[in-house]
């Protein structure tokens, strides 16, 4: 009836479309994370095929038999365990700030924020410590690969592809890290603009809860 249609109607409302676009760009976040994170790497020696090594992301290589396969699987292997924390706790975060909107917004459809204006301002004090919080945890994930790629694993590995002629293993960060970060402060922003939806909100409510009449 006339309540689910009122129910509806908040997500029309500019706070509720704030909402949505984080959810998004936490999935993107969380995606990108995951990316981050690959998999376990390493060649796996297949007898089958004459001693040739087949990378788990990159299809048929050629040129790393014996010795050299056992170390490039060594090499990926290590790289591999020093990124995983990070990956791993962006994606915790990716998590984290995929759930906080979501239920937003189905606080907002059930209208709490109508029978309790105050949360408004409660909801307004999250955005902004998340939106605070965010800088720091991005500085802690871009600083934390940094120091994973300037590590010897990291070097050495790359100089192992490179005498082989494989490219695409250089010690920087890549697309998916970069645009994690980029997401990250794309979403800051959108939490301090939903803190500053939310205190309009609140006054908005304030006002029509004294003219009762009127609605």
């Amino acid at each position: 009836g006339s309540l689910e249609r009122r129910r509806c109607l908040y997500l029309r409302t500019g706070r509720a479309c704030c909402q949505m676009v984080e959810v998004l760009f936490a999935a993107l976040i969380l995606v990108c994370s995951s990316v981050s994170c690959g998999s376990a790497g390493g060649y796996t020696g297949l007898p089958a095929l004459g001693g040739i090594y087949y990378y788990q992301y990159g299809g048929a290589y050629s040129g790393f038999s014996g010795a050299d396969g056992e170390q490039a699987q060594q090499l990926d292997q290590r790289f591999y365990l020093l990124k995983l924390p990070i990956a791993r706790a962006a994606m915790v975060v990716g998590g984290c700030l995929l759930v906080f909107p979501c239920v937003l917004i189905l606080v907002g459809v059930l209208q709490v924020p109508w029978h309790f204006p105050a949360w408004l301002l409660i909801e307004c004090t999250l955005y902004i410590v998340i939106a605070v919080g965010t800088v720091p945890a991005l500085y802690y994930f871009l600083h934390s690969l940094l120091n994973v790629y300037n590590s010897s694993v990291c070097k050495e590995r790359e100089q192992l592809y490179q005498s082989k002629g494989y490219q695409g293993f250089w010690c920087s960060l890549h697309g998916a890290e970069i645009a994690a970060g980029l997401l990250g402060c794309m979403a800051a922003m959108a939490y301090l603009l939903s803190a500053g939806l939310a205190v309009r909100d609140y006054r908005t409510v304030h006002e029509q809860k004294q003219k009762p009449l009127q609605l």
